[in-house]
């Protein structure tokens, strides 16, 4: 959690308790959360509105801290982007779930052969596969 919070007060985010318990919540999440699922958990309903939430969400995503995830027409997800801990996602068209690809991501050796024959520093990828999950087929 400490070095989520200097992340975020490296990019210009001032450390506060409804800052700490939304970067808490997504932490502790099982998988990406939407604006709405954030509203109704416990910890942040007592510290903060809506509207908050929602502009902590894009400046850390303007950060590079947290990812956004889903289909433009439906509700954006939220995850946590933490060094070392990659994950790829599955969307559905229909319903707009995600959920989490429980397979090794096909894109690390490339990401690293770019790196080597580029120079690039900090490159990272974000890989999203989108279909019709079974609901829905």
């Amino acid at each position: 959690m400490d070095e989520l919070v200097d992340r975020c007060r490296a990019s210009g985010l001032r450390r506060t308790k409804a800052l700490e318990v939304l970067l808490d919540t997504l932490l502790q999440a099982a998988r990406p959360m939407t604006l709405a699922k954030l509203e109704q958990s416990q910890g942040l309903a007592s510290q903060c509105d809506k509207a908050t939430i929602y502009r902590l969400l894009h400046r850390l995503t303007d950060a590079g801290i947290v990812r956004r995830l889903g289909l433009h027409e439906r509700a954006a997800y939220f995850a946590l982007i933490l060094p070392d801990q990659h994950q790829d996602y599955l969307i559905c068209t229909e319903c707009g779930t995600i959920s989490s690809v429980d397979a090794p991501c096909p894109v690390h050796e490339l990401e690293q052969e770019i790196r080597n024959k580029t120079g690039f520093q900090n490159l990272y990828h974000e890989l999203e596969f989108f279909g019709t999950c079974p609901k829905c087929t």
